[in-house]
């Protein structure tokens, strides 16, 4: 039991506190993980949730939700996946306003020498430097040119 997966529910009922008994459990855990006693590990995609789930059910703003997901990547005992890109993420979607699943894939299309993106979401997507998006019908086009 030296190492164990969190949950994102685990997370949310730390950040948010609406459940004060689970609160305090989870609170427990983590001071067991950051004297070393266990270690925690969770994946991006449970960050992602958090970070949907702060902003759509809890409606908290993007630097609210920038400052809680910050607090978990500094976690003493928490190991959590791509944390470096995660954190880099959030600040994008809090600088250029736009969603943080969006902001992480054009720093992973910045990771992997991409620099355009198909997307009917051109506005959002355009305010990210280095980052050309283009219509389907745009791709389209100059394919067929």
């Amino acid at each position: 039991m030296n190492e164990l997966f969190v949950d994102t529910n685990v997370f949310l009922r730390f950040l948010t506190e609406d459940i004060p008994k689970q609160a305090q459990v989870v609170e427990h855990i983590l001071q067991h993980a950051a004297t070393g006693e266990i270690t925690l590990s969770t994946s991006a995609f449970v960050m992602a949730e958090i970070i949907w789930t702060l902003q759509s059910y809890y409606e908290l703003s993007r630097e609210e939700v920038r400052d809680k997901v910050l607090a978990i990547l500094n976690t003493p005992g928490l190991k959590v996946e791509n944390a470096n890109m995660i954190a880099l993420a959030m600040a994008v979607c809090v600088d250029k306003n736009i969603d943080f699943i969006d902001a992480y894939n054009t720093l992973w299309m910045g990771e992997n020498d991409l620099d355009q993106v198909v997307t009917f979401d051109t506005k959002h997507l355009s305010r990210v430097e280095g980052i050309r998006a283009k219509t389907p019908e745009e791709v389209l086009s100059a394919i067929s040119d």
